[in-house]
């Protein structure tokens, strides 16, 4: 009896030590898995800030640097004010996630709706005999189609280059401008304030042929050069010519923003190498498309070599979606059909920037603590109105003297903002998106009113 007491004590120890060694590889690999979710939170955080700015490592991105999970995926009816004015929600207009046009597009129902059947559009072939041999001719002709209704771009002569939003783009043109045989890197240049991810681009793969060289303004050379035009500006909404000291200088003109819903169409933009996007022009930046219009078929070459190089080309299935987007805007404006004039996409859109810069004005007229720009009106060919232009992003100015860095007093209020010195300016400036959400707006101006009624 004594034997088996032990025995059983001996178990009983046995049985204890391995529910010891099992619970504390429990306890170890819920440790560990926790610190793996954290750090993978972290990480996609700061993958979500696809915009951000050259000046910050990834450590130090807009996203990451708060540690607050910014609404960047859900619509207008997922934010609240809480009862309170809505000083406790946080409101990301950093980016220019273009949700406002959501509200429209539901409205369309089915028009725009693409069905494609497994087996079709298997192929990395679109167009053999075209120098983009990926480009969807569909989408092309739709493209073109859009363009000479709206009279923003010259399509005659130019070759379209299909991208992957108009970043990918961006990259093409500059592996296709600049010479790999220069042992020196040639240098990339926009007049300040420039788009703020014009110098993380240009920069992020070390490639040794072309480098940033900051603000157009001050830059002086007899060597050949890249210089960005973008007009409409992102970010402080103007029109732009070139302005560098130079003059072997390769232009490329970033037209994102000329469209008639943004600024007056005042002409055909007819450069040799322009760029426009999905994004900015109907809304739909998930469907990643861009496309390029240019002149030289050894550059359109060179931009498609890249891009195949890069991707093997651009999704079939994004093209035909955007097809069908660009060819519905545009039959909403056929002489024979019946749609009325506030449900024409560019209609629409217009008469939303409007009271969108209405009513952002009239909070920040309330007092001296902030100020914007203003701009000459003009007459738009398209639409044959005379408005001033009302830009996708306001370039706000905080002209308190205690202020020194906006984003943060922006921040310091629950409004996340891009600040100036992110795109070679003072930090006394900051963009904001006009193009988010109307709940989200609405709080902005709501809470911006009263920031401006505070004593200076």
């Amino acid at each position: 009896m004594g034997k088996a007491n032990k025995s059983l004590m001996g178990f009983d120890l046995k049985v204890f030590f391995m529910l010891s060694v099992a619970l504390n590889v429990v306890l170890i690999s819920r440790m560990v898995y926790q610190e793996d979710e954290d750090q993978d939170n972290k990480i996609s955080m700061v993958c979500l800030d696809t915009d951000s700015s050259s000046y910050v490592s990834t450590r130090d991105a807009h996203v990451s640097r708060t540690g607050t999970p910014f609404d960047t995926t859900t619509s207008s009816t997922d934010v609240h004010d809480g009862g309170d004015g809505g000083s406790a929600v946080i409101i990301d207009l950093d980016h220019g996630n273009p949700t406002m046009y959501e509200e429209y597009w539901k409205q369309m129902g089915d028009k725009t709706t693409v069905v494609i059947p497994g087996w079709q559009y298997i192929s990395y072939f679109s167009d053999i005999k075209n120098i983009c041999w990926f480009l969807e001719p569909e989408f092309a002709k739709a493209a073109i189609r859009l363009h000479n209704l709206i009279g923003n771009a010259v399509t005659e002569n130019h070759y379209i280059i299909v991208g992957t939003g108009s970043s990918q783009l961006y990259q093409a043109v500059l592996y296709a401008l600049a010479s790999t045989d220069d042992p020196n890197p040639m240098s990339v240049v926009s007049a300040a304030p420039f788009y703020s991810s014009y110098p993380l681009m240009t920069d992020y793969l070390k490639s040794g042929i072309h480098r940033w060289a900051g603000d157009a303004y001050n830059f002086s050379t007899d060597e050949p050069y890249i210089e960005l035009v973008t007009s409409p500006n992102n970010p402080d909404g103007s029109i732009r010519q070139a302005v560098a000291n130079g003059n072997k200088g390769i232009l490329v003109h970033d037209l994102a923003y000329y469209w008639p819903q943004y600024t007056p169409i005042t002409h055909q933009a007819d450069e040799d190498i322009m760029l426009f996007t999905i994004s900015k022009s109907t809304g739909h930046a998930g469907t990643r498309i861009g496309w390029a219009l240019v002149r030289d078929p050894k550059i359109a070459k060179k931009m498609t070599k890249f891009i195949e190089i890069n991707t093997i080309g651009v999704s079939k299935d994004s093209q035909l979606r955007a097809a069908r987007i660009l060819q519905a805007v545009s039959d909403d404006y056929d002489s024979i059909s019946n749609v009325k004039e506030n449900e024409r996409f560019f209609e629409h859109s217009y008469s939303v920037m409007v009271k969108r810069w209405k009513e952002l004005r009239a909070a920040v007229d309330k007092s001296k603590n902030f100020s914007l720009p203003k701009f000459p009106p003009d007459t738009c060919t398209f639409s044959g109105q005379t408005f001033e232009p009302q830009p996708a992003f306001a370039w706000l100015k905080c002209e308190e003297e205690t202020v020194d860095d906006c984003e943060s007093f922006f921040r310091s209020h629950n409004i996340l903002t891009r600040g100036g010195k992110h795109f070679g300016v003072s930090p006394k400036y900051v963009r904001i998106s006009m193009l988010d959400s109307n709940n989200k707006f609405k709080i902005f101006t709501d809470r911006l009113s009263r920031l401006s009624s505070m004593k200076s």
